[in-house]
């Protein structure tokens, strides 16, 4: 009896406590990722309802030939290719960049080859040897180590002398295809704009329908380039670059100081530094270029990883910087720490998770606590609205996604936590494997792998989450006098489905 009433005593005078201030603080980041959404989507409905395009903002004038100097008058552009063991996909981003069109004269093609496997190398080394005996100028660099990754071949592909004539740099992912007029869509807003660093092009999915994986990706992407993106060139002419499909001023990128591996976005890194220099970003909506979602489940986790991790890494060594910063002001960098790193790059995913996967489903074992619908159904459904909107062909599939999406926020905020405590994984680099998707007839013969065993996809973490959500949802429906059981329920066998390997291709 007296062991009872102590356990009563604690649940009442503690847990209960600590639970209810948990909520509490919940309820407040509710809050403010629902204004953050608010906000953003707002600015897009502007630039919807005005016509605010990028052609009418800034300057931007078609790019002409010369009929006495030929191309003379065009800049030259260098074109950078960064891959890896990319059998599947190389000659497609190598072919595609080397039909844009822009005068061959002024034209630089950059694969930074960065393979491993001696029968791939061979065969970029011929690929580019190809286009070369066609008239482009293709260059294929190699280092003699992958130190610093993407980033360090990047930085290493700087570092040769051509590059100097270079006014402009475009970069593309070995599973990037531009279309051949890129570099005249958005080179023009660099000429004629000296103020704009960088331009950026949305990305468009050539394998979206490949499974239901891809379907629920191409959901959040939309919504990152329709909202994020647009919401960030709008208002600030900054937003995060997205490593690929954008063409950079090379003095820009000098003057804050080029290519850093301190984390696992480079980009984002280099996006940050290059904005508080004063520098302005434009996103061009309507230039897109075709790219490959990951279809495997292990490789899109490693990408959700870098994704999450890399940021929240950054945002803990440049936190000081921005905010000592001289040359922009204190909006831009409130917008920049505030909106851009805090909110959108390390709350959302904690409070996704804990939330939706702990707060919630451990609530049923506590009558005493009450959650308000706001922040269980009418907060949810207006952000899952908004998102649902950028995608308006998968609208059915949003219950798919939100689901889907809150497995992810583990893994999400998994890497959050490293990224910010600098744990042990906080610079892993892991290629997401590309299974060349986009090609309608494979050009290369296929390795095949062998079949995983089911012991080999399971996911142990997703597993132990959504056996005890399961738990949560059995003890509320035997208990409980609310529908939550059911929301819980569903949850519990997307976690659990996700954690036998049943999911993507």
């Amino acid at each position: 009896m007296k062991t009872m009433w102590y356990l009563r005593q604690t649940r009442s005078l503690l847990i209960v406590p600590a639970f209810k201030c948990l909520v509490a603080i919940c309820l407040v980041i509710s809050l403010l990722v629902f204004v953050e959404s608010v906000y953003m989507n707002i600015l897009v409905v502007y630039v919807k309802l005005f016509k605010r395009k990028p052609e009418k903002i800034y300057k931007w004038e078609a790019m002409q030939e010369d009929i006495e100097q030929g191309g003379q008058n065009f800049p030259t552009v260098l074109v950078q290719i960064p891959m890896y063991n990319e059998r599947e996909v190389f000659q497609l981003s190598i072919g595609a960049a080397c039909r844009l069109i822009w005068p061959l004269d002024r034209l630089i093609v950059q694969v930074l080859d960065d393979s491993t496997d001696p029968t791939i190398m061979e065969m970029v080394s011929m690929e580019c040897a190809k286009w070369a005996s066609k008239g482009i100028n293709i260059k294929c660099e190699r280092r003699d180590n992958r130190s610093g990754y993407k980033a360090g071949a990047l930085k290493q592909g700087m570092r040769h002398s051509y590059v100097k004539q270079c006014n402009y740099i475009a970069i593309f992912d070995a599973d990037f295809q531009p279309e051949p007029d890129y570099l005249q869509r958005t080179v023009p807003f660099l000429i004629h704009n000296p103020e704009v660093a960088l331009v950026q092009a949305r990305w468009k999915f050539v394998n979206a329908n490949k499974c239901l994986m891809t379907r629920m990706q191409e959901m959040s992407l939309n919504y990152h380039f329709t909202a994020e993106q647009e919401s960030g060139s709008t208002r600030h002419a900054f937003f995060g670059f997205n490593g690929t499909a954008g063409v950079w001023r090379l003095a820009a990128m000098e003057e804050a100081g080029g290519w850093k591996d301190r984390t696992t976005v480079e980009d984002m890194d280099l996006a940050v530094r290059v904005g508080l220099h004063g520098w302005k970003f434009v996103f061009v909506y309507d230039i897109t270029v075709k790219s490959e979602l990951p279809s495997q489940f292990k490789a899109f986790r490693f990408q959700q990883h870098r994704w999450s991790c890399g940021p929240a890494n950054l945002f803990r060594k440049m936190t000081m910087e921005i905010i000592h910063n001289k040359r922009v002001d204190i909006w831009k960098k409130l917008y920049v720490i505030y909106s851009f790193f805090f909110v959108r790059k390390i709350i959302v995913h904690f409070f996704t998770f804990f939330f939706y996967c702990v707060i919630l489903p451990t609530s049923v074992f506590f009558n005493e606590v009450n959650i308000p619908t706001w922040s269980t159904i009418y907060l949810p459904f207006m952000i899952t609205l908004f998102n649902a909107i950028a995608t308006p062909r998968s609208f059915y599939l949003v219950v798919f996604w939100v689901l889907f999406e809150n497995v992810m926020a583990m893994h999400r905020t998994k890497g959050t936590f490293i990224g910010l405590l600098e744990g042990g994984r906080v610079n892993e680099w892991v290629v997401t494997e590309k299974l060349g998707d986009a090609l309608e007839t494979k050009l290369l013969p296929q390795v095949k792998k062998p079949r995983n065993g089911i012991l080999e996809r399971v996911n142990s973490k997703e597993i132990m989450v959504g056996v005890y959500i399961l738990c949560c949802a059995c003890y509320d429906f035997a208990f409980g006098n609310t529908l939550l059981y059911i929301y819980l329920s569903m949850q519990a066998l997307a976690f659990i489905i996700c954690g036998i390997g049943f999911v993507g291709t």
